[in-house]
This record gives structure tokens, C-alpha cells and sequence, in this order.
């Protein structure tokens, strides 16, 4: 294999192989993997505009049987600190949102093993009906594949029911790293890779929107992060004609402060800001139909996110209003409306808010600006 012959393959949107895509990450200078994945960011994004984005990730519940070792966020059935988020809360919630000039929560819980789909329907029913402008980027296709055994049902039928109540988008949430090797280490609970695959492969019959993640510098070898991206970009290639399947991927480290991974088996985030921009420039590279790569601004911070913009990423992703998971593993950055934006003018581009579906949004008028408190 050759670099520059790699590199030019990819700048003609050339589907790259595993082991190529590991000969770049293991060969390639980063000023070379950045220069391709932006010029390819410019092809797919040419306005020059970076989007960015008003929500809030609000836990439907925080009791989970998935026992991920990552996660410091989940309570065990029973535990005095679980919880299930009743409507009032949602309400004030919601509202306070609305005031910060948000239109979406993106709703995740855990595998609750008594919540079902009728709990789901009901709850994305009830919020509609309350906010019929709120955008629902809901659950994830773990839960998904949860509430289908749960109810002994596909996963068609299950999301064909939640977006029927009012599911406007599926994140990308659970993936980690799609092969099972790993997630018999840190996730032994969840659905398989090719189960995860599967649920979006049903949500894009559906024509509904999905994202896709990796969360990576853990336990995974360089050659599982590249199938992971593989399997990716296959099931976006299979996507009905009139669907758009994968709106965007996100690539963030492993967070790692506090968790079982850290404190039972000596596992730290090692990732440094050079191999992030790295990663991110080959997520740009390996999927040439995904249009919009977003940097995770929370999980490596602000100067390194601004690195990325001109290293492929078109996107900054959500201000947060609140969140709640990635936070409690030690993920400590935090941005306002106004400070996402002077980022990404910093780094040289024009913000451009938005929505899920990657619409372009005007400023509210009168932006209350969210006071930072967490």
C-alpha cells in the first residue's frame, strides 16, 4: 500500500478498505489526513458554514441492567437514587429550553427492565400533545432492541409504534465499538454490534433519520475502530433510495474518571489531541457518504474541536443545555450560545445554528443565554 496513492483515492470518495484505513491511521502524517478530510468536508459542506446546535439531554430514567462498564451514570432496580423523570419535570424542562431557544430533547434512559413500549408511545405522545413545535431525538437502538425483547416484538414494529407517538430522530447512542470482542469487555449488557446494526438498518426503512458514534481508546485494537467505521458506512450504503439514513457521525474518547474500566482493569483515556484530530480526519476519509462529521467539543475541548473544523468536521454539535452521562465520567466542558459561536468565528468559520435535520435556524430574537452551573 502507498499513502499518497490511498489519499488520492479517498479525495475521489473511493470506499477504503479496513486495512487501508489502518495503513493511513498507522503511515499517514496528520497535516495530510487533515488536508484530504477538509478538502472532502468541502466538497460534501461547501457553504463554510459550521453548524451547531440548541438541546437538551434529559433521562427518561437513570435505572439500567446494561452494567456498562463505562458508565457512571446508571442505578441498579432499587437503588434509593433511581428515578423515572415524571411529566412535571419534564415540563419545566422543556420550557426552559424553549426560553434558551432549543426546539429538541434528546431523550435517553437506560434498560429499565419494566419500562415497555406502551411507556415510550405514551410519554412521546404526551409530550406532543403538550409542545407540538418539541423535536424528540429519542432513545437509541440499545433501547430499541431492549423494549423488542422486552415485548417479544421486531424492531420494526417497535419503531414504527414510537414514531407514530411522535419519535422525530434515533441517535446514534451505544455503539462504542460495533465489534463484540469489546463488548463482551465494557458493555456486556447491551445489544450486540450487528444487532445495533440491524435496528438502524429497520429505522432507515422507516425513513427515520439515525446518527452514528464511536467511542473509542479503551479496550478496542486500531483494526476494530476501522470495521467499526466499515460497518458504518455499509449500512448507510444499503439505505432506501429516499432516506437519509446517517445524518452525521461522532467520534469522542472514552471518558474515563471514576469507571469500573478505570478502577477494576487500569483502563485510562489516553488519547491525546493529535490522535482525536487524527481519528476525526480518517471518520471524514472511511465515510464518504455520511455528510456531516461532528467534533465532540465535550470531550476534548475547545481548541482541539476548533483543530478539527479545518481536519474534516463540519459540525460542533449542541450547546447541552443539560447532560447528564458523559459529564459523570469526567467529561468537563461546557459552552454557552454565545461561546460555541465565538469558537467556531475563532477557528475561522461562520456558526450557523440548526435542527436535527441538519435545517438551518434563525436566531431567536430574544436568546436568553443559559447560565452555566454544572
Amino acid at each position: 500500500m502507498n499513502t499518497a496513492e490511498l489519499l488520492q483515492r479517498a479525495l475521489k470518495f473511493d470506499f477504503l478498505t479496513k486495512e487501508e484505513g489502518v495503513f493511513l491511521y498507522h503511515n499517514a502524517e496528520t497535516a495530510e489526513l487533515g488536508y484530504v478530510a477538509n478538502e472532502l468536508r468541502k466538497i460534501q459542506v461547501p457553504s463554510g458554514k459550521v453548524t451547531w446546535q440548541i438541546d437538551r439531554n434529559v433521562n427518561t430514567t437513570n435505572v439500567c441492567i446494561a452494567n456498562c462498564k463505562f458508565c457512571n451514570f446508571f442505578r441498579r432496580p432499587g437503588h434509593d437514587e433511581s428515578y423515572i423523570t415524571d411529566i412535571e419535570t419534564y415540563k419545566i424542562k422543556i420550557e426552559e429550553t424553549f426560553r434558551l431557544g432549543g426546539d429538541q430533547l434528546l431523550l435517553q434512559g437506560g434498560h429499565h427492565p419494566d419500562l415497555g413500549l406502551s411507556f415510550y408511545a405514551n410519554l412521546f405522545k404526551e409530550l406532543k400533545e403538550l409542545y407540538p413545535d418539541l423535536k424528540l431525538h429519542a432513545l437509541g437502538p440499545p433501547e430499541i432492541a431492549h423494549v423488542a425483547k422486552l415485548e417479544g416484538i421486531s424492531h420494526t414494529e417497535v419503531l414504527k409504534e414510537l414514531k407514530a407517538n411522535g419519535m422525530d430522530s434515533l441517535p446514534g447512542a451505544g455503539a462504542e465499538i460495533l465489534n463484540d470482542r469489546v463488548r463482551r469487555l465494557i458493555s456486556k449488557g447491551k445489544c450486540g454490534g450487528q444487532e445495533w446494526l440491524d435496528v438502524m438498518r429497520a429505522a432507515h426503512q422507516l425513513d427515520i433519520t439515525t446518527s452514528a458514534t464511536m467511542m473509542f481508546g479503551h479496550v478496542e485494537t486500531i483494526e476494530e475502530r476501522f470495521e467499526h467505521l466499515v460497518w458504518i458506512r455499509e449500512v448507510q450504503s444499503e439505505k432506501p433510495e429516499h432516506a437519509k439514513g446517517f445524518l452525521a457521525f461522532i467520534p469522542w474518547p472514552f471518558q474515563d474518571d471514576g469507571t469500573l474500566l478505570k478502577r477494576l482493569r487500569g483502563i485510562s483515556n489516553n488519547v491525546s489531541g493529535d490522535e482525536y484530530i487524527r481519528m476525526l480526519a480518517l471518520s471524514r476519509i472511511m465515510l464518504p457518504n455520511i455528510k456531516n462529521i461532528q467534533a465532540s467539543w465535550l470531550t476534548v475541548g475547545k481548541a482541539v474541536a476548533q483543530l478539527c473544523l479545518h481536519a474534516g468536521a463540519n459540525d460542533f454539535g449542541s450547546i447541552m443545555i443539560e447532560e447528564n452521562v458523559v459529564s459523570a465520567a469526567g467529561a468537563p466542558h461546557r459552552f454557552t450560545a454565545n461561546g460555541i459561536q465565538t469558537a467556531i468565528k475563532e477557528a475561522g468559520f461562520e456558526p450557523q445554528l440548526r435542527g436535527q435535520q441538519y435545517n438551518y435556524r434563525d436566531l431567536p430574537a430574544h436568546l436568553e443565554e443559559q447560565v452555566i452551573t454544572y
